[in-house]
């Protein structure tokens, strides 16, 4: 089998205009699927479960992988470890449990010449037997072994037939995404008999001179060997005309959302002149890092021109963002205008309201906080200042996107931690009139293949230095029955005078899991067990895979651990003024132990606490596990972090809790979350704001997507934004495409 391809990606073409439902051809792109050759309304229902409704539909139902092809060889000339493919009749089946325990699955194969019997053996895949109906044909292909009754093929791979259709191909087979009760041979003589006809029917979307800088082929060509290719180099020069288009197409989109931008808007003009920038650095009173001046300069490069600024600032955990968002805003304050920083939880916010306050407090900049735990004459009365243009920087959660807020005179939106606000909310914070310069927060590396999708629009802003004088962060992996001993590092550390997290990933009882409010009786004995390093018998018992450590749950079962020590705790559901009087009290050093959930994960800065647990952690991924480390380590003191793993943890989980251990370079860890968890599970479908791709993958094109993007500037410039005529070229295909798949997502006006 050929490696996967994409399963159906969107109509990647446009149709000719139609004067009749059967045109000279018969059928046009729109026939409704059951007229379709071969299809028929019994297929139709079963075609429509895969979003195959018209013709169009169907031709643009890729295949997800290939067979190789095959030559049948003759039972007469089998030889002893000899790879075969032939064609044969199941006569029966066996199973049975071998002494390892392990299930083997047995089925004996006639040759179709009638001349040997084959006896296909599978270890541990039971699932296979409702397939294996004695009398059901099928081709089989694996190496032979002898035996003294008959030949053997162990784990064969087999493609079942049936009665009329042909077994030995000379070109690679599709291989077609399925629904119960369609069968591949069914699905690929659908092709054959419609889709030489409705592939005359497309429109070329391309121009040839993007197809030649692209370097793909015409659709018309790139469906036929798409779906029948006399070779893999067909199919993947086909494959590739795809992907280079969605993302060609994709990036002219980003293109024209920066061009409308920078062309329709205007922003206030902040030039960082000499006494300001120095006013600004002596305020802050830090000694910055190279990559902290250098975004700086960047960000004042930005405010100084009335096109509105529109830069992503990413940097690892405790590279110091947050002293370049502080300088953007004073910046902004120092021209007359107020600046609005949007953080994605109370815990945050209040964290930076503080931060801002202390810094700012011999001078005459106002701070107004507003979060949804306010109460009404304080929420009113943060209003009538913000809208009076009395408070200069406004700090807040998603209490900021109310539409009770009128700003006096916004002139910069700074949106921290991005990713954890949908693209819709963070474009709610633009106002009418003259546009505040735009700054957006993370402290999760983005993957540079991301970077250039759902943040295409961006300029990006990156910090990889650490502020001198942080110190290291050691990093461990731990077993649940190996918590006895961690207890006691942790116990010397507090002895020692330092502070302790503990994370666990969920709160307490969920209406939908059934999980305890803390863990069950069971769950409860497992982990005062392993705390006590035995149980009755006399050894430590591990929590069985089902449980997950809950913060409510943890923080009962810590007492009786640390008794000598005082243990708070931190979640989202806790109201607003007691998660911020939790984590005060911890920062002033009341607390010893901050048992939490990941809403600690960004902003908080507590040097004293040097030491953290995250149980389960491997139901966190790379990046979340890295942010969470980042809370410790903070000041001239060692961090140490034991990333504690669940009893059924996985291979997959396994290896990135290793990595998390090996590694704690945040751009390297984000790389590798992207190949494990794949683009969707990284940001989420509601983050990103994009449709997701189809056919492209972000993990393995990274080299077709710098190509898009080239090509796609260079057009853009030669086109004038698809306008223009290079030698006659019709843009307006592409310009129809470009709307229908993005216009909604990026707010695209019709250029056209």
């Amino acid at each position: 089998m050929a490696p996967n391809l994409p399963e159906k990606p969107e109509a990647l073409s446009s149709t000719k205009p139609e004067t009749s439902e059967h045109n000279l051809n018969r059928f046009s792109l729109r026939t409704e699927a059951q007229y379709l050759p071969g299809v028929g309304p019994a297929k139709a229902p079963l075609l429509a479960r895969l979003g195959i409704r018209r013709a169009a539909d169907l031709i643009f139902h890729f295949p997800r992988a290939y067979e190789l092809p095959t030559s049948l060889i003759d039972s007469e000339d089998f030889q002893p470890n000899l790879r075969v493919s032939f064609v044969g009749v199941i006569q029966g089946i066996d199973e049975r449990r071998t002494e390892s325990g392990k299930h083997l699955l047995g089925a004996q194969v006639r040759s179709e010449d009638g001349k040997a019997n084959v006896r296909l053996l599978w270890f541990n895949q039971p699932f296979r037997k409702r397939d294996l109906q004695p009398g059901r044909r099928l081709l089989a292909t694996g190496v032979l072994k002898s035996t003294v009754l008959n030949w053997e093929i162990v784990q064969p791979q087999v493609r079942y037939l049936e009665a009329e259709e042909q077994a030995e191909t000379e070109n690679p087979l599709p291989v077609y995404p399925l629904t119960d009760g369609l069968k591949q041979f069914q699905m690929r003589s659908m092709m054959r008999k419609s889709l030489p006809d409705l592939v005359k029917l497309l429109q070329e979307v391309l121009p040839d001179s993007v197809r030649e800088r692209l370097g793909v082929i015409e659709i018309q060509q790139a469906l036929q060997w798409l779906h029948f290719p006399e070779s893999m180099e067909q199919a993947e020069a086909a494959l590739r005309r795809f992907k280079l288009q969605e993302l060609f197409v994709l990036q002219l989109a980003i293109t024209s959302q920066r061009f409308q931008r920078e062309q329709a808007a205007v922003s206030p003009v902040c030039e960082p002149s000499g006494k300001i920038h120095a006013r600004i650095l002596n305020r802050l009173g830090f000694t910055l890092t190279g990559d902290q001046l250098h975004a700086i300069e960047e960000v004042g490069q930005d405010m100084a021109k009335s096109i509105p600024m529109n830069r992503l600032l990413q940097g690892d955990v405790g590279s110091g963002k947050t002293v370049v968002a502080a300088y953007a805003m004073l910046l902004c304050v120092a021209h007359g205008y107020q600046a609005a920083l949007m953080a994605p939880t109370d815990v945050l916010a209040n964290q930076h309201a503080r931060t801002l306050e202390r810094d700012l407090s011999s001078s005459r900049v106002r701070v107004a906080l507003l979060t949804g735990g306010l109460g009404r004459r304080d929420r009113q009365s943060r209003l009538d200042e913000i809208a009076a243009g009395e408070a200069n920087l406004i700090v807040g959660t998603q209490a900021l996107l109310s539409e009770h807020l009128q700003f006096d005179n916004l002139g910069l939106v700074i949106v921290d931690e991005q990713h954890k606000f949908g693209v819709l909310q963070r474009a709610k914070l633009r106002v009418e009139g003259e546009q505040p310069h735009y700054l957006v927060l993370s402290a999760t590396p983005i993957p540079r293949t991301i970077a250039m999708t759902d943040f295409g629009d961006l300029d990006v802003s990156t910090i990889r230095e650490k502020p001198p004088g942080r110190a290291e962060v050691k990093s461990y992996l731990a077993q649940h029955d190996e918590l006895e001993s961690w207890w006691r590092f942790v116990k010397g550390k507090l002895k020692e005078g330092r502070q302790a997290f503990v994370i666990a990933p969920r709160v307490g009882k969920s209406a939908t899991d059934g999980m305890s409010s803390d863990f069950d009786q069971q769950g409860r004995a497992d982990f005062n067990a392993s705390q006590q390093g035995s149980s009755e018998s006399g050894h430590a018992s591990k929590p069985e895979s089902g449980h997950v450590a809950t913060a409510e749950g943890v923080f009962a079962e810590l007492q009786s651990v640390f008794p000598e020590y005082e243990i708070g705790l931190l979640h989202g559901r806790l109201p607003s003024e007691e998660k911020d009087a939790n984590l005060q009290a911890f920062a002033r050093g009341e607390v010893d132990i901050l048992v939490a959930t990941t809403v600690v994960e960004v902003g908080i800065d507590v040097p004293n606490a040097t030491v953290m647990t995250i149980l389960d952690a491997n139901r966190l991924g790379l990046s979340q596990l890295h942010q969470l480390r980042g809370r410790v380590g903070r000041g001239s003191l060692p961090g140490f972090v034991c990333a504690v793993a669940s009893t059924g943890c996985d291979a997959q989980e396994h290896e990135r809790l290793q990595a998390f251990e090996s590694s704690n370079d945040g751009f390297e860890l984000a790389e590798l979350d992207l190949k494990l968890r794949g683009p969707g599970d990284l940001l989420g479908t509601s983050q990103s704001g994009l449709p997701p791709l189809r056919v492209a993958n972000l993990v393995e094109d990274h080299d077709l997507l710098d190509l898009a993007r080239q090509v796609s500037k260079e057009t853009w410039e030669l086109s004038e934004g698809l306008q223009g005529d290079e030698k006659g070229v019709d843009w307006s295909p592409l310009q129809r495409q470009m709307l229908q798949r993005y216009g909604d997502f990026l707010t695209l006006s019709d250029i056209g």
